[in-house]
């Protein structure tokens, strides 16, 4: 599984890791967590608003900080 994070670096960004971590601890799995700080990769996935969560290529959330809960459910 892969999780990756888009967004600049801000702290609704670095937020949003933390909850995908939280989450994945909580559900007891694993995945590659990587940040997209590039704004035209960011753009590839049709994300304009950021933070944005995406999950093995699927663009679940963007535009806010989604909360553990919800991340646990997507995964």
């Amino acid at each position: 599984m892969k999780i990756e994070i888009l967004g600049t670096g801000c702290p609704k960004c670095k937020q949003l890791e933390e909850n995908a971590r939280k989450a994945l601890e909580l559900a007891g799995k694993k995945a590659e967590i990587v940040k997209v700080t590039e704004i035209d990769k960011i753009v590839e996935y049709g994300v304009m608003s950021t933070p944005a969560i995406v999950i093995d290529g699927e663009v679940k959330s963007y535009g806010q900080v989604a909360d553990v809960e919800d991340i646990k459910e997507w995964l």
